[in-house]
């Protein structure tokens, strides 16, 4: 990525390493990304990684695809980055708006969710203490992850969303609706019938409704 010129070039931008304030802004970080800055793109990427995987696999159920989306959200970012408007809207819902237009193109192009593979099975649990469980715990418990994410990923597009930016995201509806481009009581109407949806897929399979509403709401 290299330095553009002609932007101000009487005035040299300052790099990432003259930045003072800890933690950098996301903002002063995507503005040093926009001078072309690569130490700037490498802390935007590490920061936010976790968070564009996440949800590109959450909507899609393929590493390949999010892998494929979470490279090319970054590469995206860094050649619109001059473009973010910090008044308009906050980073994360500018990010969350950039990786779910890639992803519903990629779901458009493939038209068919990948099967979840045996690669893809701690992937939302990653973070989870498993070591202190007996391996009768973490396989029961690994089989209730396997069978919320198959729900997920079976809730039509609209629903899907807005169960993986406000559930599992923690998003909240005024920043969803930002996001989707719709109403906010949009989003709340489309997450109250997801939720339903859910637990309708949920409950045949043995988990209870109480259970079923704790393991979505944490992402579990």
């Amino acid at each position: 990525m290299g330095r553009r010129c002609g932007r101000r070039n009487s005035v040299r931008q300052p790099t990432l390493s003259a930045v003072t304030d800890d933690p950098v802004s996301d903002e002063d970080l995507l503005r040093l990304v926009s001078d072309g800055d690569r130490d700037a793109f490498v802390a935007l990427y590490r920061r936010y990684q976790d968070v564009v995987y996440g949800f590109a696999f959450q909507m899609s159920g393929s590493q390949t695809a999010a892998e494929d989306i979470t490279q090319e959200t970054f590469l995206r970012l860094s050649r619109v980055a001059q473009r973010y408007r910090p008044r308009q809207a906050r980073f994360s819902t500018y990010l969350y708006g950039m990786v779910r237009h890639l992803t519903r193109r990629r779901l458009r192009r493939d038209r068919v969710f990948v099967a979840l593979g045996s690669r893809s099975v701690d992937t939302w649990s990653a973070r989870e203490p498993l070591v202190e469980q007996s391996l009768v715990e973490a396989a029961s418990k690994q089989q209730t992850i396997q069978r919320v994410r198959r729900a997920v990923l079976s809730l039509p597009p609209r629903y899907r969303e807005v169960i993986v930016l406000c559930d599992l995201h923690g998003r909240g509806y005024a920043e969803a609706a930002a996001i989707i481009g719709c109403a906010v009581g949009t989003v709340r109407s489309r997450l109250h019938r997801g939720r339903d949806l859910l637990r309708q897929k949920l409950e045949p399979d043995g988990m209870t409704e109480v259970e079923g509403k704790r393991r979505v709401t944490y992402g579990e």
